[in-house]
């Protein structure tokens, strides 16, 4: 396991336990959210997204989170395990909301100079709040990557479905300890 991408829904522990993982590797954590959204959460447009994450993935150990699907060729192409985290519904609701109150009563820059707006907290639109997001897509993510897993397509990759804490404990403990990257 030297190239990895974590994948899961928003909320489910990706860039925890995706720091964690690359700790244990020695290898660089790259979050592709940082990547994508520039300042003021404008996206990096398409090309340029591309040229960013085929650069990163050259490399010869790394481990990414996220779930875009523009890149998901480049990254998955490179990539040897595919961390899926898939926690119940109820986990991920409990860690997203706590997390985005965190993040928005802090004022913690994500990427950028992006914060979490307060307004994110109040809002139906999957586009403009995360939480939303998460409740909708949960089951979506659930389903997308238990295909992703069993399409011939990605045969090369090794794939480890993540469903709770004890799951993620036994895969750092397999790991080993942290090292120096």
């Amino acid at each position: 396991m030297r190239r990895v991408s974590v994948v899961g829904n928003a909320g489910s522990g990706k860039t925890t336990v995706g720091r964690d993982i690359a700790g244990r590797l020695g290898v660089a954590f790259v979050e592709l959210d940082a990547v994508f959204h520039q300042p003021g959460w404008r996206p990096t447009p398409p090309e340029e997204f591309r040229h960013r994450v085929e650069a990163i993935v050259a490399g010869e150990g790394w481990v990414l989170d996220g779930n875009y699907s523009a890149v998901r060729d480049l990254v998955w192409g490179r990539a040897d395990t595919v961390i899926w985290l898939d926690p119940p519904r109820r986990v991920v609701m409990r860690q997203v909301v706590g997390r985005t109150l965190r993040r928005t009563l802090t004022r913690v820059e994500l990427w950028n100079g992006n914060r979490e707006p307060v307004s994110g907290l109040f809002r139906l639109d999957p586009e403009k709040s995360i939480i939303r997001l998460a409740w909708l897509k949960h089951d979506v993510y659930s389903r997308r990557f238990a295909a992703f897993a069993r399409d011939p397509a990605w045969a090369h990759l090794s794939f480890v479905r993540i469903a709770s804490r004890q799951d993620v404990a036994r895969l750092l403990a397999r790991l080993g300890p942290p090292r120096r990257p």
